[in-house]
């Protein structure tokens, strides 16, 4: 069990299944930059929590819902919370874009769910995510295989916070040209500069190896 003292953001999940040094500059370091990706995912996380709480067709909705898990040590906000007259509980989280291939929407999603179980004493089956560019809702069931995920990216996050380490960059134009803070890591220059390193740490031992070479 955790303490309130020790709670990690359920948004940290998604930050470190995208790129783990992103994760450790944002919540390590402290620090960030928006460029219109961030931007537009704020708005659309707005537009989510603007409104009163209402009923519509006897489902509550409740917004900006404060959720927590003692036992994961997470803790966050989820956007909407469904509470239907059979007694299902259904997350929705609001997200710029589409679909990823990854799983970082869905692992937040179910953190979230996880949270809310722990809380209300029930079982969530599934939730939904809402994407900014098509406008529609996409499924998500919360199986084993997905809480599984959950579990071993927040024991892969408390590891990372506890050690206060940030990961070496690793450049990939796909996940680093999109990031906020690719001038804050430059991944381009620490990759030249360890490759210049590896080629002087070579070149000085084939040197110490072979003297009548040089």
């Amino acid at each position: 069990m955790f303490d309130e003292d020790h709670l990690l953001p359920i948004s940290a999940l998604q930050h470190w299944l995208y790129c783990p040094r992103q994760c450790a500059l944002i919540h390590l370091e402290q620090v960030w930059a928006e460029n219109k990706f961030t931007a537009e995912g704020q708005v659309l996380h707005h537009k989510a929590h603007e409104g009163p709480d209402e009923s519509k067709a006897g489902v509550r909705v409740t917004r900006s819902l404060s959720v927590r898990s003692l036992v994961l040590g997470i803790t966050g906000q989820c956007d909407i919370v469904e509470f239907h007259p059979d007694g299902r509980v259904v997350p929705v989280e609001y997200k710029r874009g589409k679909p990823k291939s990854h799983h970082a929407d869905e692992v937040q999603l179910c953190a979230q769910a996880l949270s809310l179980e722990e809380m209300l004493g029930v079982t969530i089956s599934n939730g939904c995510l809402f994407y900014g560019e098509n406008r529609r809702r996409t499924l998500v069931e919360f199986d084993a295989s997905l809480r599984q995920l959950v579990e071993e990216t927040i024991v892969a996050l408390h590891a990372m916070i506890d050690s206060r380490e940030t990961p070496p960059a690793e450049y990939l134009a796909s996940r680093c040209d999109a990031c906020s803070l690719i001038d804050l890591c430059q991944p381009k220059a620490l990759r030249f500069k360890r490759g210049a390193q590896a080629w002087f740490s070579s070149s000085l031992n084939s040197q110490l190896l072979n003297p009548e070479s040089s």
